[in-house]
């Protein structure tokens, strides 16, 4: 069997979906990203209308790895974080190897953080693949994936603890800054406070940071004050694509 050297992923966010070819030798994505604004409402079929325009875009007919804001068992969403509700209980597999003309096997659903954590064990700093390693994306909500050594402990929901009587993400995801007109270092207080709570309950080695507000990283991350060292993902807000299309490349699902 020779090894693919490309893939395609596709991200599925509360505020828009993104998809383009990786190289799997690289990490990297080949050529332009593919975004499209999440429909609204988020339906599996509106949803599923998006993701075969993009792998239309693209020209991409091999296998597509695709990664939601939601619990994921194998293939099957069991949660609906940031999209419509009607995900939840929907066999994820098989409508996206529907919509795509694709076999069922040609589908790898993943959690959205659990993707990119994957690239970034892979292709991110080194350290990260030793000991306790939390990855969390900031954007419309929180996402959490946890690595030990290196592996994956599918399916954390991090982003929803309770911290000072309110979910987590409420108070401290990235769009909550956007909504409620904070500044950098009044967002990261916030952040600083929820990162402090969840690595009192882990005790992780590593947090590294990822999302869209990754890019001005420098604007809120040295104004964090915790114990547990903290690095930006190298991927950025790419890793859930790079994730998603190796996983499809290698047949991994959870």
């Amino acid at each position: 069997m020779v090894e693919a050297t490309r893939g395609f992923g596709i991200d599925i966010g509360g505020s828009g979906i993104k998809g383009a070819l990786v190289d799997l030798a690289q990490g990297q994505l080949i050529g332009d990203r593919i975004r499209i604004d999440t429909p609204k409402p988020s339906t599996p079929e509106a949803v599923a209308d998006v993701v075969a325009e993009i792998t239309g875009q693209a020209g991409w007919d091999g296998p597509v790895g695709v990664t939601l804001p939601a619990v994921v068992k194998k293939g099957v969403a069991h949660t609906a974080a940031n999209i419509d509700r009607k995900w939840i209980g929907t066999d994820a597999d098989a409508l996206f190897a529907k919509r795509l003309g694709r076999g069922v096997d040609d589908i790898a659903m993943l959690n959205d953080a659990d993707a990119a954590g994957m690239a970034e064990i892979r292709w991110g700093d080194p350290v990260a693949r030793r000991g306790v390693t939390a990855l969390l994306t900031f954007g419309t909500g929180i996402g959490s994936a946890v690595f030990q050594d290196g592996k994956l402990v599918p399916n954390t929901e991090f982003g929803h603890i309770e911290v000072d009587g309110f979910d987590a993400e409420k108070k401290a995801a990235a769009s909550v800054k956007d909504n409620e007109d904070l500044s950098y270092p009044e967002w990261a207080e916030r952040v600083n406070r929820y990162l402090s709570v969840l690595e009192n309950l882990i005790w992780p080695d590593l947090f590294i940071v990822g999302g869209g507000v990754s890019k001005k990283s420098h604007k809120w991350v040295p104004l964090l004050d915790i114990r547990t060292p903290v690095i930006v993902a190298s991927l950025q807000n790419n890793a859930g694509i790079v994730g998603a299309a190796a996983a499809a490349a290698e047949g991994i699902e959870h």
